[in-house]
C-alpha cells in the first residue's frame, strides 16, 4: 500500500480555507482569549457553527466517528473522512489551541455516539447539531479518584424502572460546561451497572443538558488552553431515559459498546490529538523561521552536520520532529480511511506528536531568548499550550504502555 501525500482539490480546499480562518478570525483574539480564561470567542463561535451547520456537520461526524463498512477489506480509496478532519483540526489548531477546542462540535461525547450509538440515538442527539444555536458535547470518564486507570471507575449507574440513575463525580471535562449549561448539548458519562464485574461492568449514558441532579460544580483554571473549558460535573440521583444508554447493559465479555467502545473511541479521537499537537508545534516553528528570516540568518542544509551551528542543528531539528509526526498522524487517518485496522498507528502517532511539539514549542522559546519567554509574542503560550496534547486522550506514558502490548502482544499482566 502507499500512502497518497499529494492534496487533492478537496482536500486543499479545506486546509486553505481552516488556514484563513485561523489567520483572520483566530489569531487576533488569541492572546485575549488566553488572558481572560473562560471567556467565549463570540465571533468565532457564531462564524464556525454556520459554516459546520451548512457544511451538515452532524452526517460528517457520523462517517468520520465510524468504521467503514468495508473494514478489512483494503482497495481503491474512496473515504477520505479522517483525514480531512486531520487537515481541518491541524489548522485550527495552529490558530489557537484552546479556540479550535471551544468549537461547537460534538466532539469527544459526539465521537461516542457516533462510534456506539443507534440510528435512533445518532438522530436524536447529533442531528441537533445542525439546528437552533450552537452547541457542544462531552466526554466524562475521568474521576478525582480514577485517572488513567479508566477501568478503576467509580461512578454507579442503577436501573430503576424505565430509568438509570446516575451517581458520581466527573473531573476534566473539555466543553462540559458549554455542553450542558450553555447549550443544548450532552455528556457521555462512563459509569459501572456492576463493580464486581470490573471493567466489564463500564457503560456509557448519555445525560442531556438539564438534566436534573446533573451539576457543573467548577471549571478548572489552566496552564493552558485557556479558551476551553475543562469542568467537574457532580452527578447527585440523575435520572435518565432508559434507552439513553449506549449499547446493552448486559455484562459481558468483548462487549463492543462497553469498556471496549470507550477505548474504540479513544482509537478514533487519537490522530485528531496528534493532528492538533501539530498545529501548534507548526505555530512555533513557523515562527522561528520567520523571525530568523527577518533578521537575515540562514540554515545551511546539505552541509556536514559538524560544521553547522547548534542553532542550525536545532532548526533542523525541530522541522524533523515535527514532519515525522505530521506524517504518522496522517497515516493513522489515513488507515482509518482504508478501513485498516489503526489502533497500534493512533497510539504511536499521539505518542510521539504529544512529546515531540512541547519539545519543539520549548526550543523555540529558548532560540528566541527573553522575547521568546514574554507575553509581547505567541511562543510562551504555545509552549504551554502544546503541553495538554502530551496529557489528555491517554498520557504520553499510557500511550508507550499500549504501544509495547500491541507490538510485543503482552497483555496487561505482562506490562503495566
Amino acid at each position: 500500500m502507499a500512502i497518497e501525500f499529494e492534496l487533492d482539490p478537496d482536500l486543499k480546499m479545506v486546509a486553505d480555507g481552516m488556514q484563513g480562518i485561523a489567520e483572520s478570525l483566530m489569531r487576533p483574539l488569541s492572546r485575549d482569549c488566553d488572558e481572560n480564561e473562560h471567556s467565549d470567542p463570540t465571533a468565532y463561535i457564531e462564524q464556525m457553527y454556520t459554516m459546520l451547520s451548512n457544511m451538515g456537520i452532524s452526517s460528517a461526524f457520523i462517517e468520520v466517528s465510524s468504521k467503514p463498512k468495508d473494514e478489512g477489506k483494503v482497495g481503491k480509496r474512496t473515504r477520505k473522512s479522517n483525514v480531512r478532519s486531520l487537515f481541518f483540526i491541524e489548522r485550527l489548531a495552529w490558530g489557537d489551541c484552546g479556540m479550535y477546542l471551544a468549537t461547537p462540535m460534538p466532539l469527544l461525547g459526539g465521537a461516542a455516539v457516533a462510534a456506539t450509538g443507534t440510528p435512533a440515538q445518532k438522530e436524536k442527539f447529533l442531528k441537533r447539531f445542525t439546528e437552533g444555536r450552537p452547541k457542544w458535547a462531552g466526554m466524562a470518564i475521568t474521576e478525582p479518584g480514577t485517572g488513567s486507570d479508566s477501568a478503576a471507575i467509580q461512578t454507579t449507574a442503577v436501573l430503576d424502572g424505565d430509568e438509570w440513575v446516575i451517581n458520581g463525580e466527573k473531573i476534566f471535562v473539555t466543553a462540559g460546561k458549554r455542553a450542558v449549561i450553555d447549550s443544548e448539548g450532552f455528556i457521555v458519562v462512563w459509569a459501572t451497572v456492576d463493580r464486581k464485574a470490573g471493567k466489564l461492568g463500564i457503560k456509557p449514558f448519555i445525560v442531556d443538558h438539564g438534566t436534573p441532579g446533573m451539576n457543573v460544580i467548577k471549571c478548572e483554571h489552566k496552564h493552558g488552553i485557556r479558551c476551553s473549558d475543562t469542568a467537574a460535573i457532580n452527578f447527585e440521583d440523575c435520572r435518565i431515559p432508559k434507552e439513553n444508554l449506549l449499547g446493552s447493559s448486559e455484562v459481558k465479555q468483548n462487549d463492543p459498546e462497553g469498556f471496549k467502545g470507550a477505548m474504540a473511541t479513544f482509537d478514533a479521537t487519537r490522530p485528531p490529538v496528534a493532528a492538533s499537537a501539530c498545529g501548534v508545534g507548526r505555530a512555533a516553528l513557523e515562527f522561528v523561521q520567520e523571525k530568523f528570516a527577518e533578521k537575515g540568518i540562514k540554515t545551511r542544509y546539505g552541509v556536514n552536520p559538524n560544521k553547522l551551528t547548534s542553532r542550525e542543528r536545532d532548526l533542523m531539528m525541530m522541522e524533523a520532529k515535527h514532519k515525522a509526526c505530521w506524517l504518522l498522524t496522517l497515516q493513522a487517518g489515513w488507515m482509518a480511511d482504508m478501513g485498516v485496522p489503526n489502533n497500534l498507528e493512533a497510539s504511536v502517532a499521539k505518542c510521539k506528536a504529544g512529546r515531540d511539539n512541547v519539545w519543539i514549542c520549548q526550543k523555540a522559546v529558548e532560540m528566541l531568548g527573553p522575547e521568546g519567554y514574554s507575553r509581547k509574542i505567541m511562543v510562551e503560550k504555545w509552549m504551554r499550550d502544546s503541553k495538554i496534547g502530551d496529557i489528555y486522550e491517554g498520557t504520553q506514558n499510557i500511550q508507550k504502555l499500549i504501544v509495547a502490548r500491541r507490538m510485543l502482544n503482552y497483555s496487561k499482566a505482562d506490562l503495566s
